[in-house]
């Protein structure tokens, strides 16, 4: 667990279920990261499993110190497309430009730098994604290039932690 001054940062776990239906339901979400299928609790449990199987992916909960709501989530993927990890990000609609998605993964990006591993970190945003292009930028990612994966086109964003 990571903490900051507003925010606690948890690892996914099945008690986030309700939070994981709502999230990925946004019109942000969809439109962005797409439709994932999660219409119903057991959609979201399933969608929980999923993440928690799987040695590539490593997904926090982002948690107001305040009252303990969820309201984002910061993803670390290694994905077979991409030479490094490629984190990610998605808060509620209410909870954004709010300065939580900088505070949340600048605390992760200083936590996971500390090992080897994470010398260097991606992220995909599509074109389109202003809100998110901002935040890489304000992360100190910078743009690398356009990359195509499964038909559609992305921007392929880099930060050396060195």
């Amino acid at each position: 667990m990571f903490t900051t001054e507003r925010l606690h940062i948890e690892l996914l776990s099945f008690k986030d279920n309700s939070f994981i239906l709502e999230l990925v339901n946004t019109p942000g979400w969809l439109e962005f990261i797409g439709n994932r299928n999660v219409y119903t609790s057991l959609d979201a449990q399933e969608y929980i499993q999923k993440i928690l199987d799987n040695k590539d992916y490593t997904y926090w909960v982002v948690k107001r110190n305040e009252d303990n709501v969820s309201i984002g989530l910061i993803s670390l993927i290694k994905r077979d497309y991409l030479e490094y990890h490629d984190i990610g990000f998605a808060f509620l609609p209410s909870y954004t430009n709010l300065g939580y998605a900088y505070e949340a993964t600048n605390e992760v990006i200083n936590n996971i730098s500390q090992d080897k591993i994470y010398r260097i970190l991606l992220a995909t945003t599509l074109p389109s994604n202003n809100s998110s292009i901002k935040l890489l930028s304000r992360l100190g990612f910078i743009f690398d290039k356009a990359i195509e994966v499964d038909d559609e086109n992305l921007n392929l964003y880099i930060r050396k932690l060195d």
